[in-house]
């Protein structure tokens, strides 16, 4: 019994340039999942942006203490 090869089909997935339907399942809907997400996670929200916003005021505060610094 000797191998006889066998013919593979490529099957080959295209998209129209035409079709304006590839991604609505992405973008449906999207306010109620981000709510859900951060009703779900708020504590880790807080924990995440607590610190950045913390920290971007920070830096802010004290560049314009410098910059008003020279004045007095």
């Amino acid at each position: 019994m000797g191998k006889q090869p066998v013919k593979l089909k490529a099957v080959v997935y295209a998209l129209s340039p035409f079709q304006q339907k590839i991604m609505t399942g992405l973008w449906k809907d999207l306010p109620e999942k981000i709510h859900h997400k951060v009703s779900e996670n708020w504590i880790s929200t807080i924990l995440l942006l607590a610190p950045v916003i913390g920290t971007y005021s920070y830096a802010q505060h004290y560049q314009e203490k410098e910059k008003l610094e020279h004045r007095f």
